[in-house]
């Protein structure tokens, strides 16, 4: 049975996808499975051993259709259920199935705060589309397969973070739902141990940042109180420099590709992350995740997935979540979802290897 799986974007969600693909090479007698996605993400797929074809939206949509025509596949499993995935469907004219993307739901909850979610996270929610075909969830998680030659050698650090280290996913496509590098400072500070920071070439100089305010043992932080300008107890923000404990902090932002990224991942002791794809691919090798909630909530349905997490949010906030994705910056001007962090780790303790 020839089967089509159409999910164009992100990192994350592509990762929540792998259950899906994995229960459809074993369980459908004869499966051979294909997936459509966008160029970007072909690395994502491509090393996945239950993937028989990736095909790429390069330009044109009609191009796109016209290679899946010739494939003649026998159904189609919709894993995004956007404009385009639907004009593939009915061009295709095939059976097909898609997932619920529970829109009007989150919009309830986005702007009224009426949470009529059901407690079902998206992977779930992805397997019910492919359940027409009879696979069962398999209970074995997120798949993340690294490239040979993509491992990175934990000799190639330096020599402090070779028997252990934290890593700290510290982008994420939306301002809104990455703590302020304040905020990331004192994180580091809190944890008191070797940290290599992860990320794009666009968190670099936010990890440049970090790192020099540790070499110089100092860490530049807000004012404690900067609230609302309109509020009489309003006192604008002031930069001070204040005594940091030691930490050594290795910046790996724009450094290493997504699959390296996703072996400094494997290897750390635990992993801090925002609501983000590399905490999805934490969440598939297992690793312990502490997951940071600015404007998004994870009753959205997209917290680590069977794995160990604990949730760093500001709870009782009126205006969270403001939005299902995130913004350029926060709507009300406060952005007290991140600045109000408390940052209350439950840690592990520290200790020697990985």
């Amino acid at each position: 049975m020839k089967i089509l799986v159409l999910r164009f974007s992100s990192i994350g969600d592509i990762v929540l996808t792998t259950p899906v693909v994995r229960a459809l090479a074993q369980q459908v007698p004869g499966a051979e499975v294909h997936f459509a996605t966008k160029a970007a993400y072909r690395s994502l797929l491509e090393p996945n051993p239950y993937v028989t074809r990736v095909h790429c939206l390069t330009g044109r949509l009609r191009d796109l259709v016209e290679a899946l025509k010739a494939e003649q596949f026998d159904y189609i499993i919709d894993l995004h259920n956007n404009l385009r995935t639907r004009i593939i469907k009915l061009r295709l004219g095939v059976k097909s199935s898609s997932f619920d993307k529970l829109n009007w739901q989150k919009w309830l909850l986005v702007n009224f705060k009426l949470d009529k979610l059901p407690r079902v996270h998206i992977v779930q929610r992805y397997l019910e589309a492919a359940a027409p075909l009879g696979i069962k969830d398999d209970g074995r998680g997120l798949d993340y397969f690294i490239p040979e030659g993509q491992e990175v050698d934990l000799a190639s650090l330096p020599l402090a973070f070779q028997q252990g280290y934290v890593a700290i996913a510290i982008g994420a496509q939306h301002a809104t739902k990455r703590l302020p590098v304040e905020k990331l400072i004192a994180l580091c500070a809190k944890l008191a141990r070797p940290v290599v920071l992860l990320g794009g070439p666009e968190d670099e100089s936010i990890g440049h940042v970090i790192e020099q305010a540790f070499e110089t043992h100092t860490a530049t932080v807000e004012s404690p109180v900067p609230s609302i300008p309109d509020s009489p107890y309003y006192f604008p923000a002031t930069a001070v420099s204040t005594p940091a404990p030691q930490a050594l902090i290795h910046n790996g932002c724009g450094r290493y590709s997504l699959h390296q990224s996703a072996s400094l991942l494997r290897q750390a002791q635990f992993v801090v992350s925002h609501d983000t794809g590399l905490m999805h691919i934490a969440a598939a090798f297992g690793k312990e995740i502490f997951s940071v909630w600015g404007n998004t909530v994870p009753a959205f349905g997209m917290y680590p997935y069977r794995t160990e997490f604990q949730v760093l949010e500001v709870p009782g906030l009126p205006c969270r979540p403001c939005s299902k994705i995130g913004y350029a910056k926060c709507p009300q001007g406060h952005f007290k979802c991140m600045r109000d962090q408390a940052l209350d780790l439950d840690l592990p303790p520290a200790r020697d290897g990985r």
